[in-house]
């Protein structure tokens, strides 16, 4: 049952879709959703909603809510699929960005579940070593000869059909547009995931432009041509057979703005390795200590990701530096590298500003804070790192973008929403602040029961999985399966 207080917003679908009509639901949609995204979840329905133990049965290709809510079989399945993925990059850094984190994770998983995975993907970056993926457990990396850390599609394609003509692929998958919609119309048995579309970019741009201030020049694509860019979208996604939204806010532009089919959009939400990221309050301690977070400090806020302007960082700047002018016990941990990282080290010892900091030290960084705020202002994907600091106990301040109230905070007690604007984040870190840690702790553990429950790398790796295996055969896209009923 929905939240209490929050309202279903459902865009109309579109039979006819002209430029003026398109601007002006472009517009709508931001205001709009943000008094209240579908799919919003009370923490009394739990049982039967966000904690991924919702007892459903029938066609799963008319599911519309997210298939991390489903109960799928632990064990692995009955057939092994060969998997076709294309992506643009493979984590290789040390700060690898969240495409290629989703990728490496899902793939990972499949391929310890005994699918035989088969990925094409950007030669490394000159200097850089090429890791050994020849083992069973991991997937079979092909990384292209040419033009190091550039995305050769062409060269690619030629890779895979090679490896198709000898010995053929169950499924193929896409990550975003890395096998071009020309390409891909020719793929029957091909799923792809998107991470972004053209009509949330554009979603971003106005929030970035009215972050803006009078003396800073407009951003040099705010002139781009978006409006042609969507309906040229909206005409060649349907080239693809079938379409994953990262997000529930996503699934609905595609069904309803796009137009694309129902039984053709999948919801998955992302998934991340749980085994990394988990409470521990002792690791917490001892990261404030190596970095010299006084014990009596009285509140610790986190944030972390590229330090870049369309990440909100300018919001949380001025925000935060008022903040610490009313309250000096208040302190802040920046992980992440980018234009804005020197700019949080002018603010004083009040602001830890770290750098990037690699995989195996997030966790102690997520349990260190108190609260994780987000300022982005993408409304693109889902952000890895939502889930992160959630599944470590965390409770969340964010943006109210429609794909962070629809799929993270479902509900009140998993943290604060904000406009993007500077007044609204000062406002809701002044709540934060007011509240203190032990109410922060409480809301923390029921975002970790949350997490726990949807954003796991088996979650998301169950529901892609099915979604192959009804490519595959019919009788896989039916939830439970029949008794009588041998898929093999």
């Amino acid at each position: 049952m929905p939240a209490k207080g929050k309202k279903h917003i459902v865009l109309p679908s579109l039979t006819y879709l002209n430029t003026t009509l398109l601007i002006f639901i472009t517009l709508s949609i931001p205001v709009l959703l943000l008094h209240g995204p579908p799919h919003s979840i009370s923490i009394c329905d739990a049982s039967s909603s966000w904690s991924g133990n919702r007892l459903w049965s029938g066609d799963l290709r008319r599911v519309d809510f997210p298939w991390n809510r489903l109960l799928f079989d632990p064990q692995p399945p009955p057939i092994t699929l060969k998997i076709a993925v294309f992506s643009r990059k493979w984590p290789l850094s040390s700060a690898p960005g969240g495409m290629e984190r989703h990728a490496l994770t899902l793939y990972s998983v499949l391929a310890q579940r005994g699918h035989r995975i088969h990925v094409y993907t950007s030669a490394p970056p000159s200097g850089s070593p090429t890791p050994n993926t020849s083992t069973d457990a991991f997937p079979n990396v092909h990384f292209l000869d040419k033009s190091p850390g550039k995305w050769d599609y062409h060269h690619a394609w030629a890779s895979f059909e090679a490896e198709n003509k000898s010995d053929p692929f169950d499924v193929v998958h896409s990550e975003s547009v890395a096998l071009p919609h020309w390409l891909a119309r020719s793929v029957p048995n091909l799923a792809v995931s998107w991470h972004g579309i053209a009509l949330e970019a554009l979603q971003s741009k106005i929030y970035q432009e009215l972050a803006r201030k009078p003396d800073e020049p407009k951003s040099p694509s705010w002139n781009d041509t978006v409006i042609p860019k969507i309906l040229t979208e909206i005409r060649f996604f349907h080239s693809y057979a079938q379409h994953v939204a990262i997000s529930d806010s996503s699934g609905e532009m595609l069904r309803d703005v796009y137009q694309i089919p129902k039984a053709r959009v999948h919801v998955i939400l992302n998934g991340i390795d749980d085994e990394a990221f988990q409470p521990d309050e002792r690791l917490g301690r001892e990261f404030r200590a190596h970095y010299g977070v006084p014990d009596n400090a009285s509140l610790v806020v986190g944030v972390s990701g590229r330090l870049v302007k369309e990440k909100g960082h300018p919001l949380l700047y001025e925000a935060f530096s008022k903040l610490i002018s009313k309250h000096p016990g208040v302190y802040l941990i920046v992980a992440g590298a980018g234009p804005w990282e020197k700019r949080y080290s002018e603010l004083g010892p009040q602001v830890l500003s770290l750098g990037a900091l690699p995989p195996d030290k997030l966790r102690a960084f997520y349990n260190s804070l108190d609260v994780f705020v987000n300022p982005t202002l993408r409304t693109q994907g889902l952000d890895l790192t939502l889930m992160e600091a959630m599944m470590c106990g965390k409770p969340i301040l964010a943006t109210g973008f429609p794909s962070i109230k629809g799929s993270i905070i479902v509900d009140d007690e998993f943290g604060h929403t904000f406009a993007p604007n500077v007044e609204s984040l000062l406002e809701a870190l002044q709540v934060v602040v007011e509240e203190g840690p032990k109410r922060l702790a409480v809301r923390g553990r029921a975002c970790q029961k949350y997490a726990s429950a949807m954003f796991t790398a088996p979650k998301m790796a169950s529901a892609y999985e099915r979604l192959f295996l009804c490519m595959k055969k019919e009788e896989f896209c039916r939830l439970p399966l029949l008794a009588a009923e041998d898929p093999t």
